[in-house]
């Protein structure tokens, strides 16, 4: 059956490759993005997710659209790295007002709706390095890290209505951002993962798909490592 589904930071990499999977599928999708629109084939929204009248926005023009919303995927997010002793204040609060509290934006503004109708699907999307940690990104794993509490208190809170809220964890995926490291970096990631590669995104959306399915309805506030076996222990 045909849903709604809002996905955040779908101009490219993991986000594009969850809007164009859910498209894929027969879903309507409103694709949000903040400086690069979504290729044309998907309804685009801009959506600036650390301003709550413009999430506001995004979700009224989704639901003139695609109706009610049923399926959110908060994926937007950035980096801003740097070691502690050299990282600002906005250097930390910026990363987490948009990874973190963009997340929580979008889950208050989806949930109403949801409620009402006694079905949604909330995935958050982490990353590997909430549950490793990594030097030199204190306010990314942070902000990704705080996203499983934000998850496992919205199941505490949800449930009841038939709403899931899960977090799917990426490792090393294949994206413009994770190509804009250097070389040395790269290799020293590709040889802590078991698997010996990096992750495509359409691999990460497929893991977004299954928790925001109809088999998934007893899967809530879990956590989904896609990650190449990278943060086995963790």
């Amino acid at each position: 059956m045909s849903r709604s589904v809002l996905v955040t930071g779908a101009g490219r990499g993991i986000g594009l490759a969850v809007a164009r999977a859910f498209a894929a599928a027969g879903d309507r999708v409103t694709a949000t993005y903040r400086t690069a629109p979504p290729p044309g084939d998907l309804f685009g929204v801009e959506c600036e997710v650390t301003d709550t009248a413009s999430v506001h926005r995004a979700f009224t023009a989704a639901e003139r659209r695609h109706g009610p919303v049923e399926v959110v995927v908060a994926n937007a997010g950035m980096t801003r790295d740097g070691l502690l002793a050299r990282m600002s204040d906005d250097d930390f609060t910026t990363v987490v007002d948009t990874n973190l509290t963009g997340a929580y934006r979008v889950a208050r503004r989806a949930a109403p709706a949801m409620v009402d109708a006694g079905w949604g699907r909330l995935v958050f999307v982490s990353s590997s390095v909430a549950l490793s940690g990594e030097a030199g990104q204190v306010n990314y794993a942070a902000s990704k890290s705080a996203l499983i509490g934000l998850a496992r208190s919205l199941t505490r809170e949800l449930a009841p209505h038939g709403i899931t809220a899960n977090v799917v964890a990426p490792g090393y995926t294949e994206t413009e951002m994770a190509a804009a490291v250097g070389e040395r970096r790269r290799t020293a990631w590709l040889a802590q993962i078991p698997a010996g590669r990096a992750a495509t995104p359409a691999e990460v959306a497929a893991a977004v798909r299954y928790v925001a399915g109809a088999d998934a309805g007893y899967v809530t506030g879990a956590v989904i490592p896609v990650d190449g076996g990278a943060g086995m222990g963790h």
